[in-house]
This record gives structure tokens, C-alpha cells and sequence, in this order.
């Protein structure tokens, strides 16, 4: 327990930017494409020349509303754009494009993994299977998603003595996702962060790679004194790069703060910048306030409405979200919780799973191809499970052979697998008919097998007759290799036992 906990309470919030995949940027018909040479992708509408007039895309609307609604937020019916004026070098125009008085999603939550022991809502009455644990979850309010548009970037580290601006990045659509201060510590943020990550890749409208700013995030972070309902005062950080950053600047500036609290000094309001390699955060500037900004209605775009048919519409063209999966994979499969977790953590192998039970009702021996042979066809290939050449049907007929005692599961995964990996055409049972893996079910065949074997080794007979039911496996093995590995171990293993316990 960090030293700050003893005394004093965490309250954390995430402001979320995640950039929004389309093919244009959010008010032009520029190219929205990452990784271009600088400066390429702009155009009078992202320079800012007098005159020109910003065009809203309708799919940042579309995406947008996906968000509200996949963070159970009130999608507002109508609202304005702002503007949000201020005077960088990488900020053209002078002002940003964004939403300030009628913010498109309000009062969402999303349900993380708790660590204190609270229940999430659907837990209460789960109708659960018997004896499968549902694992608990704390609910972090969503205070609002906006829709803006993003700044260009500024580099200091190319030129010794100038900064060099990209405006590449200028007018790039974004969805900002401002949580509730319900976080109490830097794995509950790290745990947010992960969830909303996977609902916009699952949504598909964000790649969710922090790494090259796709997905930002700013935390506001401040201490109370345990017991207390007032909130202390606040420091945003900026300048995290992954989800480990994340964790590592709240305790920083949790322990940063508490060690000022505790000398009786005060805490000015103000943001931060952390630095990955020290572990520390730095103050920057004094922390500006909405009225820094001058938000006004932006002229220049016309208000929108959002009818609940497009509601409707959106709502329907959704892919089945993770935590809904989860609750079926455990409710109604009888899944652990591990393995539901692990099926639902990227959305191409939640929907391959989810295509597989389509053509079998083993979902457990469903979970287990897809996590255990499948993923590791697509690790040792570096691949995604997309470009998997096994499709849905054809595995699950795999399942279905092993589940009809036509082939053993040891066959199956050694020599039929490999098979479907290099026939993309032909189904399991065809495979296993046409290269002989099929089981022997020819109960005369393995009792002449056994036979011939207890004539073989009458001493080992003698032996088992007398106790040593070890030796079983000796029978057993004859019988798999008389058959070449055909027999069904179930049927051999009852045939070995009869003959074996003959005049015992």
C-alpha cells in the first residue's frame, strides 16, 4: 500500500481523445491518413485561409452516436457545434471545431473488473449456470462524449533551434470520452482505459494504438482526506504515451501530492507533463478554466438532429459488444471467466468464436481451438486471426468428429489440423476419410489385438489379475499401435478391461 493511501483518498478522471477512422478529416475533404509526409494532407479548409467554410462529415456524426450508445450514454436529439478559441503555432484557424453546450453522449457509464468488492447491476441476477462465479465490476460514470476535431503537432527534436509544426494532423476527427471521477487508483484507470480501447475497435471506428496518438489521454487527478465528500484540487496530466504511463503518473502525482498535503501546503491547480523516463511529472502552465476558451456557437455548421431511427439504425448495424459476450460466455456457456475474457479481448477473435458455436453447441471445445491451436497458428505466423485459413464451419466439423468419437483429440489436433491448414477446399470428415485417420470402431479387430498382445505378455497378464492395474496402458498401447492409432480409446479401453478381467 503506497504511503498517500493511509490517509488520504485517490479521485481520478480520464478525459479520452481517441482519432476516428474515415477517410476524410472532420470539416474538409482532406485525406485523414497517418503516416504521410508532412504538410500533404491540408488544403485551405485545414489552413485556415479567410473565406473558406468547414463541411460537417456525416460519418463522425455516425460514429460518434456509435460511442453513445455502446457507453449506455442519453444521445442528445439535437445540438450545436463550438468553438474553442485558442492560439498555438500548430492551430491554424485560430480556434478548434468541437461541441461545448450540447455534447452529443451524457451521463453513460462503462463496468470495469473491481477490486473492493462492488457489484455491477447485471451481477444481481445474472442467471448464471450453477457454479460459475461472475466476476465483480465497479461502474465509472461517463460525463459527456463530444465530437472535435484534432490540432496539428508541433516537433522539437528535429531542428536544434526551431520547432517545426505538421499540420497533417489538423482537423483529423476525434470523439472525446469524459469519464466521471470515479477512479480510485491507477489500475482501475489502466482497467477503464483497456475497456473503452476495445470498444472502439470493436465498433470499429478507432485503432486504439497509443502509441502513434490514435488514443490520448489527459487524467485529472487530486487527493481528499479519507471519510470526505469534497473534492481537492486538481492537476491534469498530459503526455502519456501507453496505458503503464498512465498508471505510473497517477501514483507519482498521488504520492507528489500527499507529500504537500502532509507539510501543509496547498495545491495549485495547473497542468502537468510526464516524463516517461524519470517517472515524474512536471509542471507546465496554470490550469485554464472554460472561460479561457471564450466558447461561442460555431456560424459556420448547421446544428444537428438525430432522430431516434437513426438511432435505431446505428444501434442495429453494432457488432455485439464485449462486455454483453463476457456476461453470455459465463451465463449461458458456463465458461470461466478467464476464458470469456480472453475471447472477448480483441473483436476478430470474439467473432470468430461467435461464428464457430454457430455450427457446433460445444462451446467449451470451441473456446479451447480458439484460444489454444488457433491462436497459436496466428502467434507463430504473425498473422491475425482474419487471414486464419480455417473458416468457422470447418473447424467446428473438426469439433464435431472428436465429439462423435470419429477421430481422438490427439489425431485431431496433430495431423487433421495441419491438414485443414493446407486444404483450404476439403472439410474435416472428408480429410480424415482421405488420409485413414478415421477411428476404428471394429470391436472384433481390437479384441484380436488384445488377444494376440495377452499371449504376448502372459507374466504382465498374472500381474494385473493380481493388482497392478497399471499395467493397463501396456494392453492399451498394443491395441493403438495394432490399429495405428485408429481406435476409439473409449470402446478399446472398455474391450481391454473385458478380456483383461476374464477368469481374473
Amino acid at each position: 500500500m503506497s504511503h498517500w493511501s493511509e490517509k488520504y483518498e485517490l479521485v481520478v478522471g480520464l478525459e479520452v481523445h481517441a482519432q476516428l477512422i474515415t477517410a476524410s478529416k472532420a470539416y474538409s475533404s482532406d485525406p485523414n491518413a497517418y503516416g504521410d509526409h508532412p504538410n500533404t494532407n491540408v488544403s485551405v479548409v485545414t489552413l485556415g485561409h479567410p473565406g473558406t467554410l468547414p463541411v460537417a462529415n456525416k460519418k463522425v456524426i455516425e460514429h460518434a452516436i456509435r460511442i453513445g450508445l455502446a457507453t449506455n450514454c442519453t444521445v442528445a436529439p439535437w445540438m450545436h457545434y463550438a468553438r474553442k478559441n485558442y492560439f498555438y503555432p500548430d492551430l491554424p484557424k485560430g480556434y478548434q471545431i468541437t461541441q461545448d453546450k450540447t455534447p452529443i453522449g451524457t451521463g453513460g457509464f462503462v463496468l470495469i473488473p473491481s477490486t473492493d468488492g462492488e457489484v455491477g447491476e447485471a451481477q444481481r441476477d445474472s442467471g448464471a449456470l450453477p457454479g460459475v462465479t461472475i466476476p465483480q465490476e465497479k461502474r465509472i460514470g461517463i460525463t459527456r462524449i463530444h465530437m472535435e476535431e484534432d490540432a496539428g503537432k508541433s516537433i522539437h527534436d528535429l531542428d536544434p533551434f526551431n520547432t517545426l509544426v505538421d499540420l497533417n494532423r489538423a482537423g483529423v476527427p476525434l470523439v472525446e470520452i469524459v469519464s466521471e471521477p470515479d477512479l480510485r487508483s491507477g489500475q482501475e484507470a489502466y482497467d477503464y482505459l483497456v475497456e473503452i480501447r476495445r470498444l472502439v475497435r470493436y465498433l470499429d471506428i478507432c485503432d486504439g494504438n497509443m502509441e502513434e496518438g490514435s488514443l490520448r489521454c489527459d487524467a485529472n487527478i487530486s487527493l481528499r482526506p479519507k471519510g470526505t465528500e469534497a473534492f481537492g484540487t486538481r492537476c491534469e496530466v498530459k503526455n502519456m504515451n501507453s496505458f503503464k504511463n498512465v498508471m505510473r503518473a497517477i501514483e507519482f502525482e498521488a504520492q507528489r501530492q500527499s507529500e504537500i498535503l502532509s507539510k501543509g501546503g496547498t495545491i495549485h491547480m495547473e497542468t502537468r507533463t510526464f516524463d516517461a523516463g524519470k517517472g515524474t511529472t512536471i509542471g507546465m502552465r496554470s490550469k485554464e478554466l472554460a472561460h479561457d476558451y471564450r466558447y461561442f456557437p460555431e456560424p459556420d455548421l448547421q446544428p444537428i438532429t438525430v432522430t431516434e431511427a437513426t438511432k435505431e439504425a446505428i444501434r442495429k448495424s453494432m457488432p455485439p459488444l464485449p462486455r454483453e459476450l463476457r456476461t453470455k460466455y459465463t451465463t449461458e456457456f458456463g465458461l470461466s471467466a478467464y476464458d470469456a475474457a480472453v475471447l472477448t479481448d480483441d473483436r476478430d477473435t470474439a467473432l470468430y468464436y461467435e461464428a464457430v458455436i454457430v455450427h457446433t453447441s460445444n462451446h467449451k471445445a470451441a473456446a479451447n481451438w480458439v484460444m489454444g491451436d488457433v491462436r497459436a497458428w496466428t502467434n507463430e505466423q504473425g498473422s491475425t486471426i482474419q487471414e486464419f485459413p480455417i473458416s468457422a464451419e470447418r473447424l467446428a466439423g473438426l469439433i464435431e468428429l472428436i465429439d462423435t468419437n470419429k477421430v481422438s483429440h490427439s489425431v485431431a489436433s496433430q495431423k487433421l489440423f495441419p491438414l485443414l491448414l493446407a486444404d483450404p477446399t476439403h472439410s474435416a470428415a472428408e480429410l480424415a476419410a482421405k488420409n485413414d485417420l478415421l477411428q476404428s470402431t471394429d470391436e472384433n479387430l481390437i479384441e484380436t489385438i488384445v488377444q494376440q498382445a495377452m499371449a504376448n505378455y502372459p507374466d504382465k497378464v498374472v500381474a494385473y489379475r493380481s493388482g497392478n492395474k497399471g499395467l493397463l496402458g501396456l494392453f492399451m498401447g498394443e491395441v493403438m499401435k495394432g490399429t495405428k492409432g485408429k481406435a476409439d480409446p473409449k470402446r478399446a479401453n472398455e474391450v481391454v478391461r473385458r478380456l483383461l478381467d476374464q477368469n481374473a
